[in-house]
């Protein structure tokens, strides 16, 4: 069994390995807003994000679910309509702010 701290140490490496092949910026700005924001959706990621980029749902939903399962810092929620929202795990913040340095 893995101790707290590992675990943290892992999921460090993960969000840095994943923000290391980040070209465009785009990773860096998905992890801003699940920091600024309490719970979001996809759409109003991509919504927020087409301000900057040129990007697509499926694209952002993709993303969403690497950091959902692969790293793990994510919760999901699903409303009464279906839609899924997503919000960072409270004992990932630091961690993800340290990383992406959250203005």
């Amino acid at each position: 069994m893995r101790s707290p701290t590992e675990i943290r140490r892992v999921i460090e490496g993960r969000l840095r390995s994943y923000l290391s092949r980040d070209r465009t910026g785009i990773r860096r700005e998905v992890l801003r807003l699940l920091v600024k924001t309490k719970s979001i959706t996809i759409a109003e990621i991509v919504l927020e994000l087409q301000k900057q980029f040129v990007v697509t749902f499926h694209a952002i939903a993709s993303m969403i679910g690497i950091i959902a399962s692969r790293i793990g810092i994510l919760r999901s929620m699903r409303n009464a309509d279906g839609v899924n929202s997503y919000e960072l795990k409270e004992k990932y913040f630091d961690v993800v702010i340290r990383i992406v340095g959250v203005c």
